[in-house]
């Protein structure tokens, strides 16, 4: 399943795809922390983050069974570091790779986990907390809101976290 995952990511244009490994998926507190400072500014607003998307024991429950996943890469370059268009582009172009990965590998395989680079954006605004989200099968929550420091996953993974100077990176792994 791992090879044919990473063979998929790297059609659909994927900058890096990698094995993940299990010893990367380390459940954070203080990770969780850095949502409830809300600096992205979407803590208690969508049901991808928290605290909407769990505990970070009910997280670490949902993925115990899982023995195996990629972890995957977009890497966008900017004109320098201002250029907020490029990282919108590449912001963009991650989440539509991503979500296509997760049905490709969904359809293939019946457990899959993803845990995707920021919040939700399937829809404009979000249903949480007044009704359920429209499209649970698909919605994922964020690496960070699952607790896990991202650099620390790439180094453990083998997979670069900062691509050099005027780059930008978004980084997402799914489990199965």
């Amino acid at each position: 399943m791992r090879d044919r995952a990473i063979q998929l990511a790297k059609e659909i244009g994927f900058d890096v795809c990698v094995p993940m490994k299990k010893e990367a998926l380390v459940f954070r507190e203080d990770v969780r922390a850095m949502c409830r400072a809300d600096r992205c500014q979407s803590y208690g607003k969508t049901w991808s983050c928290p605290p909407a998307c769990g505990t970070l024991d009910e997280i670490r429950a949902r993925t115990s069974g899982f023995g195996d996943g990629i972890l995957v890469e977009t890497v966008g370059v900017m004109e320098d570091e201002f250029d907020y268009e490029s990282v919108m582009d590449a912001a963009a172009r991650h989440k539509e790779r991503f979500l296509r990965l997760s049905e490709c590998l969904r359809k293939e395989h019946a457990g899959v986990f993803p845990m995707g680079a920021g919040k939700c954006t399937l829809c404009e605004h979000c249903t949480y907390p007044t009704a359920p989200c429209r499209f649970p099968d698909k919605m994922t929550p964020s690496m960070e809101a699952a607790g896990l420091l991202v650099s620390d996953v790439c180094r453990i993974c083998g997979a670069p976290y900062y691509h050099g100077k005027n780059t930008t990176t978004f980084i997402g792994c799914i489990l199965f």
